[in-house]
């Protein structure tokens, strides 16, 4: 059974999917309302799940007709994405945003699940055992090959 972060998610992408300018305005105290959850339920599912690693931005206005704008960003086309990609990554990388990058890609449909899991994996700071910088320089140089590999297929 999915959780109610879950659900909240996944109506936020709905809307978000329907919306023609990509782009929901929402109060919490409603959401709240309509999954008989507390504020900051809503709170914690925007604050985790529409981060600008994962291609979203939030703009937030708190008070009494307080709202919540969550804006999708948009991967570029593919005929630029690579020059996109070695921009966002550059010499080194935390695992945090690189994991925001794979969430985009797999979102965008340039990654299925599998792919996307194996490059979190591969990118874990698990995975490179290695102290910092080194972990992050590493973490970019694989993250590039791994992207290359995958999206010139």
């Amino acid at each position: 059974m999915r959780n109610v972060s879950d659900i909240i998610e996944q109506y936020l992408k709905g809307i978000l999917i329907e919306s023609s300018d990509g782009v929901v305005e929402i109060q919490r105290n409603d959401l709240a309302d309509r999954f008989s959850c507390v504020p900051s339920q809503i709170n914690y599912v925007i604050s985790t799940r529409f981060t600008l690693e994962k291609g979203y931005i939030v703009e937030s206005k708190r008070g009494g007709g307080g709202y919540v704008r969550i804006q999708r960003v948009d991967l570029p086309a593919h005929h630029v994405l690579h020059t996109h990609l070695h921009h966002s990554i550059g010499d080194e990388i935390s695992q945090s945003a690189a994991e925001g990058l794979i969430y985009q890609l797999e979102e965008a449909g340039f990654l299925n699940k599998r792919e996307a899991a194996m490059m979190k994996a591969a990118v874990s700071r698990e995975t490179i055992a290695l102290k910092l910088p080194y972990r992050d320089q590493v973490r970019a140089r694989m993250f590039k090959a791994m992207l290359i590999a995958l999206l010139s297929k």
